[in-house]
């Protein structure tokens, strides 16, 4: 076992650890926070993304003691100070760039990796982004459209399905 001390969503956190033990199943199991998904353990649908010092990672990819002494932010981070959905949720909610949800918070901890290196995206640069990120439901035009909305920009021409 080793100790392990990082920040979760501004929260100062310190357990024991096995030395396996994935950041899903830290967050999820040992934090409670389960709003990161587990969806195929070999880093290729996206439902497990996390931010670490600030950069995307996919959780089940990284070892929970690789995380000691980092920030570390999950979808139950992305929320305002006042509980009210932020902008990328809210244009998620807006747009209909959910369905069953499974994919959802992955796809919004990508989207706003994604707003905060480029601001203003084209629909081909949020398309190539995502890439890496399944969604079983929908045809990810709601979910360009969603993302291309909070970046501020008018999604009249983009088609939904």
């Amino acid at each position: 076992m080793t100790k392990v001390t990082m920040k979760v969503n501004g929260k100062a956190v310190s357990k024991e650890v096995r030395g396996n033990m994935l950041m899903t199943e830290f967050l999820r199991d040992e934090l409670r926070l389960t709003g990161t998904h587990v969806g195929c353990d070999t880093s290729q649908c996206g439902a497990c993304v996390i931010h670490v010092n600030g950069r995307s990672v996919k959780g089940c990819t990284m070892f929970a003691a690789e995380c000691d002494g980092a920030e570390v932010g999950t979808i139950e981070g992305q929320a305002n100070a006042d509980g009210t959905l932020n902008v990328i949720q809210q244009a998620f909610q807006d747009h209909h760039g959910l369905q069953c949800g499974f994919c959802t918070p992955g796809m919004v901890m990508t989207a706003a990796a994604l707003l905060k290196e480029n601001p203003k995206p084209t629909e081909h640069e949020v398309r190539d982004y995502l890439e890496g990120n399944i969604c079983r439901c929908t045809g990810y035009h709601n979910i360009v459209k969603a993302i291309m909305a909070a970046s501020g920009q008018d999604v009249a021409g983009i088609a939904a399905e």
